[in-house]
């Protein structure tokens, strides 16, 4: 039953965040006029407001789409960060365990400094994601007979993740400093103001179909909890569930770089929050996640657009916001876990 009213409450703080942000801009729209417009346009009920086309040019062709960009990345982010710390049983873990953001930034960058178009960019940084991920799973393959595969795992990805770390450095220090290292410094930091709504038919079903279907994996993860021999013992096949796992959680990693660039701690601090609400059963908390994570995002992307003349990029705002957060958050770490 409590549980049941949280989802409830989070659901329309969701939709509440959503339409705020569909009002508020530089053009602001009184909810009265917003209401009226979704209903002409949508359902074709009432009369159409006074300038439509620049409201529905706003509304449909700017802001809307950002806004679902914004809550599949907060939901696909926050499921992925869950998913890792269930599968780690360790509550410092993050969407970039195994290197994948390390990856696909480096990729993303190459793709600025070689590629013409942004669909270069965007491939390139999707390619390196997984190849990031791969080098992670080589390393615990090779030495997986030596210890536990779950710190092989860990161990392959700190490897991968400097890697790729080190080649976003060698990247930034050849480009163009006046043309091109701008624009890759810039696009690390985190955005959504490139985003239109083609950008984001190509990678809404992706994300959706990976979020739902980690979600539906929470009982495997909470066997998995357990340790690799507990598992085994209760009929569960470890390797298929936490590659598979891997798998969907590195997809869903990947694809919000694809679209924003680099935003941190969402992954990490909203299943800590999630937890708290709705306890440490993952058929429960990945859901909880995604809503929390959505809405999260949604309020922090309309500060950084609406806060300033300028506009702030979203990553440096999810740090700022983040750390305290954060802090806070590590006081229970431990008995989220119980």
């Amino acid at each position: 039953m409590k549980n049941s009213f949280l989802f409830g409450v989070i659901i329309i703080a969701l939709a509440a965040s959503s339409l705020i942000s569909l009002a508020l801009g530089r053009y602001e729209i009184d909810l009265s006029t917003l209401t009226q417009l979704l209903l002409w346009k949508a359902l074709n009920i009432g009369t159409a407001p006074h300038d439509v086309t620049l409201l529905s040019n706003i509304v449909f062709d700017i802001r809307l789409p950002r806004i679902l960009a914004v809550v599949l990345v907060g939901a696909a982010l926050s499921v992925s960060g869950g998913a890792f710390q269930a599968m780690f049983v360790n509550p410092l873990v993050s969407p970039g365990i195994l290197g994948v953001l390390a990856g696909a930034s480096f990729g993303a960058a190459l793709g600025i400094m070689i590629s013409k178009n942004w669909l270069g960019v965007q491939l390139l940084a999707f390619s390196f994601g997984f190849v990031a991920v791969l080098v992670a799973l080589g390393v615990a393959k090779i030495y997986g007979r030596n210890g536990s595969q779950t710190i092989l795992l860990v161990l392959g990805g700190v490897i991968s993740s400097s890697l790729f770390s080190a080649l976003l450095s060698v990247v930034k220090f050849v480009a163009d400093p006046y043309n091109k290292l701008p624009t890759i410094v810039y696009w690390l930091m985190g955005s959504f103001s490139s985003v239109d709504m083609k950008m984001v038919a190509s990678v809404a079903l992706p994300l959706l179909v990976s979020t739902v279907v980690l979600s539906l994996m929470g009982k495997y993860l909470n066997v998995l909890s357990l340790g690799d021999e507990d598992a085994k013992a209760l009929g569960v096949r470890v390797a298929w569930v936490r590659n598979s796992a891997i798998l969907l959680a590195t997809l869903l990693s990947t694809l919000t770089v694809v679209v924003a660039g680099m935003i941190g701690w969402v992954g990490l601090i909203i299943p800590h929050i999630a937890r708290f609400l709705v306890g440490a059963d993952n058929r429960v908390l990945l859901p909880m996640c995604a809503l929390l994570g959505a809405t999260f995002l949604i309020i922090v992307d309309t500060l950084c657009r609406t806060s300033m003349s300028i506009e702030i990029p979203i990553g440096i705002a999810t740090s700022l916001i983040g750390i305290p957060i954060f802090v806070f958050a590590l006081r229970n770490a431990k008995k989220g876990f119980a």
